[in-house]
């Protein structure tokens, strides 16, 4: 449904460039075109290459990472840097995300993940296949109402579904389907849980109440992790 993000690499830094790298290669939505070690190189070869997301280190010699984002009209920007003090900076010029190393994978591929969102946009579909515990599964979109994580297996996912069934997921994380769904329409809640926003009966600081009912008929009742209230909020 998408294609991977090509990418450039920006930081001064050559060993800091090779580890960025590395875990590029590791993520399999993320294409690495170029990588770069000087902005004044990069700036000029910057006519002729083909991306979608520039992955910048902030603190260089000659003009900083802030400087060079810039300069890239249309292009996504993802900073990596050791200095906490610029995020302020970064997001006021509409930086995709902002990555304090060092660097871990499972945040850098976050970050991929929402810069995936962002600069290619899912096409217009209504359904996912899927592996399940049954096969080969077509999921459609409209009758998900929620997802966690499988008890027994972190790696699977346990999905429910509108007409009272529930089919797992093999192998699939949580930040696979949060890519896959609509934004719109769908919101993870915390590091296990992810659910269609039309379940949402009422809602306080930490606890979401939701049609679903329990095997004992009570509504179901989700936590909202603080990590994930802002998105939350802003999509309800």
């Amino acid at each position: 449904m998408i294609s991977k993000l090509k990418c450039i690499l920006l930081d001064d830094e050559m060993l800091g460039l090779k580890y960025l790298k590395m875990l590029c290669e590791q993520i399999e939505e993320i294409e690495v075109v170029r990588t770069y070690d000087n902005p004044t190189v990069f700036l000029e070869e910057l006519p002729q290459l083909e991306f979608d997301v520039a992955i910048l280190d902030i603190n260089m010699p000659g003009m900083d990472g802030l400087s060079v984002a810039q300069l890239l009209h249309n292009k996504g920007v993802i900073f990596v840097t050791a200095y906490k003090e610029y995020a302020l900076e970064a997001f006021e010029i509409e930086a995709i995300d902002y990555i304090a190393k060092p660097i871990k994978k499972e945040r850098l591929h976050k970050a991929v993940l929402k810069a995936m969102r962002q600069c290619k946009p899912i096409e217009d579909v209504s359904f996912m296949t899927i592996n399940s515990n049954k096969g080969k599964a077509l999921l459609h979109f409209s009758d998900i109402l929620y997802i966690k994580t499988n008890e027994i297996d972190s790696r699977d996912k346990d999905v429910y579904l509108d007409n009272n069934q529930v089919i797992v997921a093999k192998n699939m994380s949580l930040d696979k389907f949060v890519s896959v769904l609509p934004s719109s329409k769908f919101c993870q809640i915390n590091k296990g849980e992810l659910i269609a926003l039309r379940i949402v009966r009422f809602f306080s600081h930490d606890l979401i109440t939701t049609m679903i009912k329990t095997l004992e008929g009570k509504p179901l009742e989700l936590t909202l992790g603080m990590t994930y209230k802002t998105d939350f909020l802003e999509k309800i």
